[in-house]
């Protein structure tokens, strides 16, 4: 339950109380992580698929879908994504691109990567919600799922903290390998199962986005431990983000 509270109490707007902030409950928060998206998914999959039925088009689905999300966050990974960007793209050492992604404006880097991120997944969802409510609804599930499976693997033993405080610190290196490796089977167990739903090339298509969707975050994660030194909170939103986008993009591929 400390696992569960963690998880929705800092990745989503879910009523949860964080009863223990200390590294065993990051550890167990951040493999938790996926049942957030899962939730978070499904909430998202219902509020646009819900206008399809009532008469709206797939675009207005699509960006409904987007939005919802955002606002289950607090745009806190939307936030990650703009001052990572901005941080990757300072072309400064280390120690001053940090202090560039904690300043409260967002710079051009930013919102080049906002604007680009958003329409892909805008852009993946109107197509997907084209061939029918049922695969637009899967794709938001899943592709909220893989992004916090992927601040699973950004978690793992072996990704050192950027800095010596804030979210990034604290769940740093908690998560075992082999528990990465777990939750990984059980979210392409899940993505094969919800595919099959609707035919068996739907489930291989869904595994090869899941797949999709984690190399990418994986060599985002790469470029900023390079980059930064670590992970902080900014790179955790930016690892998400940038796994929902190459999911959708996946997803509409082939």
């Amino acid at each position: 339950m400390d696992g569960l509270r963690f998880a929705f109490g800092t990745l989503t707007v879910f009523p949860a109380r964080i009863t223990r902030w200390d590294r065993d409950a990051a550890r167990a928060g951040m493999l938790c992580a996926p049942l957030a998206g899962l939730a978070v998914g499904l909430v998202a999959a219902a509020a646009g698929g819900v206008l399809l039925p009532l008469g709206a088009g797939p675009l207005l689905a699509a960006v409904v879908t987007v939005a919802v999300p955002a606002v289950l966050t607090r745009g806190l990974h939307l936030d990650g994504l703009a001052d990572t960007a901005d941080g990757l793209g300072s072309a400064k050492p280390a120690g001053d691109a940090l202090r560039i992604m904690k300043q409260s404006d967002i710079g051009p880097f930013g919102v080049i990567a906002l604007v680009l991120v958003l329409l892909a997944q805008v852009a993946a969802l109107y197509e997907l919600y084209g061939e029918g409510w049922a695969h637009g609804a899967a794709a938001a599930v899943l592709a909220a799922t893989v992004a916090r499976l992927a601040l699973t693997h950004a978690s793992r033993h072996g990704v050192p903290a950027a800095r010596p405080e804030g979210l990034g610190a604290i769940v740093a290196a908690t998560v075992p390998v082999r528990s990465a490796t777990l939750c990984t089977a059980a979210v392409l167990l899940l993505a094969a199962a919800s595919g099959l739903l609707l035919s068996s090339y739907d489930a291989v298509h869904a595994v090869l986005a899941t797949g999709a969707g984690l190399a990418a975050a994986a060599l985002l994660l790469r470029r900023c431990v390079r980059r930064f030194g670590g992970v902080t909170g900014d790179v955790f939103g930016a690892v998400e983000e940038t796994a929902a986008t190459a999911t959708l993009v996946a997803l509409t591929l082939g």
